[in-house]
């Protein structure tokens, strides 16, 4: 079996369209842990780009200017999919007279990867520094995120005055994203014997009032800095139970919580406890969320190049990884979220095109 190192470095040609080059870099397997052929390809395409600095984390490309300009923009994206399920290679459709193009990572998000790696390369002199990032093991663990490791060992390599992650987001601006609180919420009695089960005390049961809160509960819509955030709390696992014939000691609800970014974690954990009392409250994961980043001078050069709209995300994506640097940030990229990781996820042409169009004149036409 051929190892990486005896496997051909893909050529990726800059001079093609970005719908092309979307294709080229789908057509590159890079379910997460796997990016390193991908990664080995993007450096070795702007090899001979004069004007980048090069930087190569791992399986992270870090690529910027230093013009000295007075502002620095910073664009990342993932490079890495979810597993394929007989979804590559690509292939363009059309239905009802819009053109596709069908495959695992076309929306999340080598199309958006492959509109910053076009202009990383054509665009020489913009008026505000860029500092590019492709970043890998974003769809699996936050503890392997290429973008959290460069954020805690070289979180200069991430500072700017604004940035932009290309999530898929239709081509249109997306600030900020909710935050993401995971817990496990336990009742706990006392084993006995089915048949006497008087004897014992079922734990179950006492998961009744939990689920009766959850299934009444009516999710918040917060407005920050002018977007409505829609809130989410819902459990989505349960487990107890000991054998056919126990009364169960203990029994576990797994609940997720997608809150405002007007709150903070410990503030999203302090809700949970008062909705829940009584439950002993693990939690499993806490992503804090992002506030829209619209405010910034040149979020609103961006927002106004690009079309004057923009919408909350609702889910937590790694533009809190920038504000959490102090950096405002948005989403923007090609695709539909709910397209992502879809055995049929597909992105329409036009949104690859008009992402591009959009960042280019951006780059290109805003002064100092």
């Amino acid at each position: 079996m051929p190892t990486r190192e005896s496997t051909a470095v893909p050529v990726l040609d800059l001079q093609a369209t970005s719908i092309d080059l979307t294709r080229q870099i789908c057509d590159i397997e890079s379910v997460s842990g796997d990016e390193g052929l991908l990664t080995d390809a993007i450096v070795a395409s702007l090899a001979g780009a004069q004007h980048l600095e090069i930087i190569r984390d791992g399986d992270t490309v870090v690529a910027r200017t230093v013009l000295g300009r007075a502002r620095r923009v910073v664009i990342a994206g993932h490079t890495d999919t979810v597993p394929l399920n007989d979804n590559l290679p690509t292939r363009y459709e059309t239905e009802d007279g819009v053109e596709y193009l069908w495959g695992r990572g076309t929306v999340d998000m080598k199309a958006g990867v492959a509109v910053q790696l076009k202009l990383a390369a054509e665009l020489t002199e913009p008026p505000v520094d860029i500092t590019w990032i492709w970043y890998d093991h974003e769809e699996v663990s936050a503890a392997l995120n290429g973008l959290g490791r460069l954020a805690r060992n070289r979180p200069d390599l991430m500072a700017g005055d604004f940035a932009i992650l290309g999530e898929p987001s239709n081509s249109i601006v997306e600030g900020g994203c909710n935050g993401n609180l995971r817990v496990e919420l336990r009742a706990f009695g006392l084993r006995s014997h089915s048949a006497r089960s008087w004897v014992g005390h079922n734990a179950i049961h006492d998961l009744a009032p939990l689920l009766d809160t959850l299934a009444h509960y009516v999710p918040r819509e917060v407005e920050v800095d002018g977007l409505v955030y829609r809130e989410g709390l819902n459990a989505v696992g349960i487990t107890g139970g000991v054998a056919g014939n126990v009364i169960p000691d203990e029994a576990m609800v797994h609940v997720n919580y997608r809150f405002a970014p007007s709150r903070s974690g410990e503030e999203a954990i302090a809700h949970l406890r008062e909705l829940f009392p009584g439950y002993e409250l693990t939690v499993v994961d806490l992503a804090e969320g992002a506030r829209p980043g619209l405010d910034a001078p040149l979020a609103q050069q961006f927002l106004a190049a690009v079309g004057g709209v923009a919408r909350p995300k609702y889910g937590w994506t790694d533009v809190a990884r920038f504000s959490a640097l102090g950096v405002p940030a948005v989403n923007y990229g090609p695709g539909d979220p709910m397209k992502a990781h879809a055995d049929d996820e597909r992105v329409p042409v036009e949104q690859i095109s008009a992402c591009e169009a959009g960042l280019r004149s951006w780059l290109s036409g805003h002064g100092d």
